[in-house]
């Protein structure tokens, strides 16, 4: 991998962030698309498509096109990472990615991120990495000559409960319970409660103003639309209902941090007594998260700087020590679906179709066709007999 030429990203449920060899972190956008169906063309990406989403404006849908971390749908991935690359790629180099995933995600699941980078022209060389580690790496970890340590990160699809050590994970686990599913509990929890219909992005104002302890007043303000009525109104949303609301998920989040610490090898205790655990991630924003973390745990929590940027902070630091043959760093993986004899394009198709089969949907084997339709023709129809046909003379003998 070229190293002037490469681009980490951090292609997240909510938000994708992309940094560049030599220019740092250059962007950082909500990870939406907006099509003009009218038309079926792109008509915003990034921040300008999420600012449309509930608002449901004629002829414009609002995608979010991953789900759990993973993505969901393909052709609208694919518009959406090319439209941010093409912000940030200098012309004239051979465009490489290192893209941080989900430690849980399957074979198919991440063919189909490769597939995504590969379907459209300029074709990325992909290397995939799993993003406990690279979140270890972005908090501080020193991982290098076998040192480890233990990382929650709390995205908005996924939480990745991870212990690594030596660029390697060592017991991870990825629950599909993070920011999004406390948004979600967030407005069933006001609507049946307070008969107010609100947002995704007023419940994830009031999740990060009044967290699992309830806020420094008590309460926060939301506006939606009464359930009732079903006209807009403002109301008072206590801490406590918040709290309740968001109770089982961070329930689920400690008992996974214990029963992953209960795991771990011995001689990995010390580094993770040490180094702490470290949270990462938006929803490690989440007020009250980490001291419920610690007291579940028996051992200290502790928010990195910047969470938000940890992740792909990490995967450039993981380039930068391929870059430098003296620092010893991580064997970074490529999985492609490459045959030998497979043109580009075919290789881009046999991806594509693995990203299809990972969605549900129906298509052949990668690189194969039906027999009929690679033989390329239709069984010729029979041809009626004419006064010239060996047949015809026969019947009329």
């Amino acid at each position: 991998m070229r190293f002037r030429s490469s681009v980490a990203i951090d292609l997240g449920t909510v938000n994708t962030l992309v940094w560049v060899a030599g220019r740092g972190i250059v962007l950082e956008e909500p990870t939406a698309i907006a099509i003009d169906t009218a038309v079926g063309k792109v008509a915003a990406v990034g921040a300008a498509a999420d600012a449309l989403a509930d608002k449901e404006p004629q002829d414009i849908e609002v995608i979010h096109p991953l789900r759990d971390g993973v993505i969901a749908d393909l052709d609208a991935t694919a518009a959406l990472l090319h439209a941010f690359l093409r912000r940030t790629r200098r012309p004239g180099l051979r465009p490489n990615a290192l893209v941080c995933v989900p430690s849980g995600a399957t074979p198919v699941e991440r063919r189909s991120i490769v597939a995504a980078l590969s379907v459209r022209r300029p074709r990325y060389n992909v290397r995939l990495i799993d993003e406990p580690v690279a979140a270890a790496a972005g908090a501080g970890f020193d991982l290098t000559g076998g040192a480890g340590g233990f990382v929650v990160d709390i995205g908005g699809g996924t939480t990745e409960v991870a212990a690594v050590a030596g660029w390697r994970v060592v017991r991870a686990q990825s629950l599909r319970k993070a920011g999004n599913a406390m948004d979600d509990a967030i407005v069933q929890a006001v609507r049946a409660e307070l008969g107010l219909i609100i947002s995704q992005r007023a419940a994830r104002q009031l999740k990060m103003t009044l967290g699992v302890t309830g806020g420094a007043e008590g309460w926060a303000e939301a506006v939606g639309l009464d359930a009732a009525q079903r006209t807009p109104r403002t109301e008072y949303v206590p801490g406590g209902l918040v709290a309740t609301a968001l109770e089982p998920i961070v329930a689920t989040i400690a008992a996974s941090v214990h029963e992953m610490l209960s795991d771990i090898p011995a001689g990995l205790a010390e580094d993770v007594v040490r180094g702490k655990i470290r949270l990462a991630g938006g929803g490690a924003l989440l007020p009250g998260l980490a001291g419920r973390i610690e007291t579940a745990a028996g051992i200290g929590a502790v928010l990195v700087e910047d969470p938000l940027r940890c992740v792909v902070r990490g995967a450039a630091e993981m380039l930068e020590r391929k870059k430098d043959k003296t620092r010893p760093g991580p064997g970074l993986r490529q999985l492609t679906s490459r045959r030998p004899g497979l043109s580009p394009a075919l290789q881009a198709a046999a991806l594509q179709a693995a990203a299809i089969q990972a969605a549900g949907g129906r298509c052949w084997p990668a690189g194969g066709r039906p027999a009929a339709s690679r033989r390329g023709r239709r069984p010729r129809a029979a041809r009626p007999a004419g006064p010239g046909d060996r047949r015809s003379a026969r019947r009329r003998t």
